[in-house]
């Protein structure tokens, strides 16, 4: 992979470099600066010119300092020549600005996509967006992978015939019927209604839970509200055992404690999409990697591959 050439921002260093060992590639660097007024500056230190360009950077806290860092990446990029930019973005937080639910309310996940359009980005490579309709705040092309497979392979190891997998809300649904498919276990919803960010309320549970190995899949997981919320009114129901799962394991606000302390939640799966301080790891939580199939879907994006092949068979796998 001669014309390749990919970069890091500061948000996840180590998925970058994880994604380039199974490439086998280097990681170029990357010097971000500030200068005495606060901007930030950023230069990529190996040739772009002509070449097929991957900036890789989740949007994580803080996140407006590394949506910034991005956009400048962006611009040096094409200010270098590169044949390419496809912006890898294993989270993009400003997903969850996607409708306009109140008077006057700002569409962030529009604004952002139009922001890295602007920057010099010609495609970009997202995960697991918080709902489909993302896809068409982009005026350049999005590949949209998911974490399913990912998290089947590692409930596989469990008995499964008696498991359900919950979502938090019939928005996510649809997602967590792909994965109940994947691993051959019911499906059932949480009737939420959300007042606030960080509160909400599960009025009912649909689908069969009573004596029955739950999953609890949600796309990310930040104060953990939602979750702590459907497990109260899951044991109303009488479970026999429970598990969280999530592709984004934000876990804001002390959000893994709470979960951790839920004493009958047996684990806490989510993937490395954003990176979990080690300080915040706890005995109950387990971290999946989806560096490989990153690299897979850069591989294909850069020998004019198939990237939704690579979806579909995480879809049947």
């Amino acid at each position: 992979m001669r014309d390749i050439a990919v970069f890091s921002g500061s948000a996840h260093p180590e998925l970058a470099q994880e994604v380039c060992a199974h490439l086998g590639v280097p990681l170029s660097p990357t010097r971000v600066s500030r200068f005495a007024n606060d901007c930030l500056e950023v230069q990529l230190q190996a040739n772009c010119r002509e070449r097929d360009v991957f900036l890789i950077q989740p949007l994580v806290r803080p996140v407006q300092e590394h949506l910034v860092e991005l956009l400048l990446m962006c611009d040096a990029a094409r200010g270098a020549s590169a044949g390419r930019i496809t912006v890898v973005m294993p989270h993009y937080s400003y997903a969850r600005s996607d409708k306009k639910d109140a008077p006057r309310i700002s569409l962030g996940g529009r604004l952002v996509a139009d922001l890295l359009v602007a920057a010099g980005a010609s495609r970009v490579l997202a995960m697991t967006l918080h709902a489909p309709q993302v896809h068409g705040f982009f005026s350049v092309p999005v590949d949209h992978l998911h974490a399913l497979r990912e998290l089947a392979a590692h409930f596989r190891q469990y008995d499964l015939t008696r498991t359900t997998v919950v979502s938090p809300d019939l928005g996510n649904a649809k997602e967590a019927a792909a994965f109940a498919r994947l691993i051959g276990a019911q499906v059932a919803a949480g009737a939420k209604q959300r007042f606030a960010d960080d509160r909400v309320s599960i009025s009912s549970v649909i689908g069969d839970v009573a004596d029955r190995d739950v999953i609890v899949l949600d796309d990310e997981i930040a104060k953990g509200s939602t979750v702590i919320e459907l497990l109260q009114k899951l044991r109303e129901l009488g479970p026999r055992s429970i598990r969280v799962a999530c592709t984004h394991g934000l876990f804001a606000a002390g959000a893994l404690k709470r979960l951790s302390e839920q004493p009958d939640v047996l684990e806490i799966v989510c993937t490395n999409t954003v990176p979990v301080p080690l300080d915040e790891h706890t005995d109950k939580l387990r971290i999946l990697s989806i560096g490989p199939a990153l690299a897979e879907a850069v591989r294909r994006i850069h020998n004019g591959e198939s990237v939704s092949a690579l979806f579909e068979d995480s879809r049947s796998a």
